[in-house]
């Protein structure tokens, strides 16, 4: 089963910018008038290519073989038995091998850390008047399980959850892991790249749609001094 997870707030920021820059872009290629157009131009594909890497880009994709992060730039694959330590500061970092990837989507401020511990404690009440509906035990079972966790720590916990998984999987198919990630590459497990990972280890690649976008921005820059 594939999951993504990302930043709702980047996701929806982004495309407001693409429809907004498409408009533009249509709106230059209309009216265009030399220099000033394309100075226009490339200050709007920097924009468009800065929000494209960080807004659009970034997330964490889980899929049988194992998970995917795409930060801005780059893009890297662990395969579920290659996975060692998952861990959650202001983001999810991921070890395998000896080697860490830290994710840049979804992300965790201390500001919500804050409203996460508030929502696991008691309902108070003052006086005759309670300042927030009754909870049953159940509901605040619930909410003090969940006491503390953010987005990013439920996700640090799938990715873990999953790797488990998978190595009860392979243990009791009497698989090595080392067997096991060498099967994964060998199967064709590509990243967005399009080259299998290492076997055993964590594998980083250049995304090329990244490398896409800042090459066109550099494109615009460079024609906007030459026009």
């Amino acid at each position: 089963m594939k999951q993504v997870f990302r930043s709702n707030f980047a996701m929806v920021v982004g495309w407001l910018w693409m429809v907004f820059a498409a408009g533009n872009a249509v709106d230059l290629v209309v009216r265009y008038n030399g220099r000033l157009s394309m100075v226009a131009a490339a200050v709007l594909g920097v924009l468009t290519a800065l929000v494209f890497v960080t807004c659009l880009r970034p997330m964490i994709v889980m899929s049988e073989e194992g998970v995917l992060v795409r930060n801005p730039l780059r893009n890297a694959f662990v395969p579920w038995s290659g996975v060692d330590e998952v861990t959650v500061s202001h983001s999810v970092t991921i070890t395998s091998g000896g080697r860490r990837v830290r994710c840049w989507a979804p992300q965790t401020s201390a500001r919500e850390r804050a409203a996460a511990v508030r929502k696991g404690r008691p309902a108070l009440a003052r006086g005759r008047f309670r300042t927030e509906p009754v909870r049953s035990k159940a509901e605040q079972a619930a909410a003090e399980a969940m006491a503390g966790k953010t987005h990013a720590d439920w996700v640090a916990e799938q990715i873990t959850e999953r790797a488990k998984a998978a190595r009860r999987a392979a243990s009791a198919a009497g698989t090595p892991k080392s067997d096991a990630i060498g099967s994964e590459a060998e199967a064709g497990v590509t990243s967005e790249a399009g080259t299998a990972p290492e076997t055993g280890a964590l594998r980083m690649n250049w995304a090329p749609s990244a490398l896409a976008a800042v090459a066109v921005a550099a494109l615009l820059v460079v024609a906007a001094f030459l026009v």
